[in-house]
């Protein structure tokens, strides 16, 4: 009996000696095969490279070429990640810090189009009427299919002073038309505030370095005229520095909350909270505006504040991206820009290609107010009764700028009178 269970167990012993070696024989020849593939892959691009240099009709550049394969490769992954050049990888750092010469306007290779973004506040494209979402499609009449985004910046930046043409396919504008442009040295002044009544804005055009330093100074300043709420602009935002993304949302959430998290292609989470800030204000009603031109740092400030129930938002739909680009500089003092994550609101939703939906949408127009009906109320009466609590009894009544101002922006028009709600009626309920 023990014989024979010896030579069952010397059975089952040299069956599992035997898969394990199976197993290992196959992951081993499964690296052997996925190293051999790629060395495979690389002969054939350094072969193609030869063919090229010796058989091509004019003398080409090995380098040219290197940076046009590397760029190819970037391309096929999706619209943001890049190749930066030299020259471009310098503009691409002068740009970040908020001041660079150009037209003023952030832009995006979206369906396969080359497309604005949004135009910066104050800048010639701005001025010009560029609106977020129109498709360039010309430039100085040469046509945009197929450009790269380095291509396109180095087309439309230039020497101060000197123009450029850009023909605009706009949606709702039967056919295309022309706009020229003046180009100038573009200052990103970040944050712009003023007072209505009790109810303070600030404008945050931009994410870049130290503007949450800015946005402190803004509320600090109208806080100290006694403001009792505050729109917070971000229409035609593009986005910029996430950790000024983080910054500024910790003025208005506790610290240790997550503003956003981010998931790799593993899985793997990083949570990025909120931080202890010298200066906050927790409690202050708080009105968010976007637009489809506020994206990236944008669109995680906006997904804070909506997901802690700290703000109303109200506008349209934002830009929709939602994945988080890191940027890896190269010895030769190139950088490549690569997608390495995507990003999640604080309770994980996603906004990629779907943007952060205002919690009251209002489209982007003007009141006109109208007064050609005449009507009579009690003080055009004859001999009516004076009011005796009112000191001047005038009707005079004209409308100030600040009306006309808000006149002019149906959107803030609504977001001032949201937060008048607000302020009378006590802010949203907090989660």
């Amino acid at each position: 009996m023990n014989k024979r269970k010896l030579i069952y167990l010397s059975i089952i012993a040299s069956l599992l000696l035997i898969a394990t070696f199976t197993i290992v024989t196959f992951k081993i020849n499964n690296v052997y095969a996925a190293k051999y593939s790629k060395y495979e892959l690389l002969e054939k691009f350094t072969n193609v490279m030869s063919i090229i240099q010796n058989n091509y009709v004019e003398k080409v550049d090995t380098e040219k070429l290197i940076n046009g394969a590397i760029k190819g490769m970037l391309q096929e992954l999706d619209p943001h990640s890049n190749y930066f050049t030299k020259d471009m990888f310098k503009e691409f750092q002068i740009e970040t810090k908020g001041e660079f010469g150009g037209l003023g306007i952030t832009i995006g290779i979206r369906d396969n189009v080359l497309t604005v973004i949004a135009p910066l506040e104050d800048t010639p494209a701005y001025k010009a009427g560029i609106k977020a979402g129109d498709k360039i499609i010309k430039i100085n009449g040469k046509s945009t299919a197929n450009i790269t985004l380095e291509e396109a910046v180095k087309k439309l930046r230039g020497k101060p002073g000197t123009q450029v043409t850009i023909t605009i396919f706009r949606k709702g504008v039967d056919k295309p038309f022309d706009v020229t442009i003046t180009r100038a040295i573009i200052k990103i002044k970040a944050v712009k505030y003023k007072k209505y009544g009790n109810i303070g804005y600030i404008k945050l055009t931009s994410f870049k370095s130290n503007a949450s330093k800015e946005v402190i100074n803004a509320l600090k300043k109208l806080e100290e005229e006694n403001i009792e709420g505050l729109i917070f602009d971000l229409r035609n935002n593009p986005g910029g520095l996430l950790n000024e993304a983080i910054n500024v949302s910790s003025i208005f959430i506790p610290a240790g909350k997550t503003v956003v998290f981010t998931k790799d292609r593993d899985g793997k989470e990083r949570h990025y909270k909120s931080s202890l800030l010298s200066y906050r204000d927790l409690e202050i009603p708080l009105v968010v505006l976007i637009n489809e031109g506020s994206a990236s740092a944008s669109e995680i400030f906006s997904g804070a504040m909506q997901d802690y129930g700290r703000a109303i938002i109200v506008g349209k739909t934002s830009f929709g991206k939602a994945s988080v680009q890191t940027i890896i500089p190269l010895n030769d003092g190139s950088a490549v820009k690569i997608t390495t994550a995507r990003y999640y609101t604080p309770n994980g939703n996603s906004i990629q290609n779907v943007g952060i939906k205002p919690d009251i949408e209002i489209p982007e127009g003007k009141i006109v107010v109208e007064n050609n009906h005449p009507v009579i109320k009690e003080k055009d009466l004859e001999n009516h009764l004076t009011n005796d609590e009112l000191k001047d009894n005038s009707t005079n009544i004209s409308v100030n700028q600040s009306e006309q101002d808000l006149n002019n922006d149906l959107q803030l028009k609504f977001a001032m009178d949201i937060l008048k709600g607000l302020i009378k009626y006590g802010s949203k309920e907090k989660k």
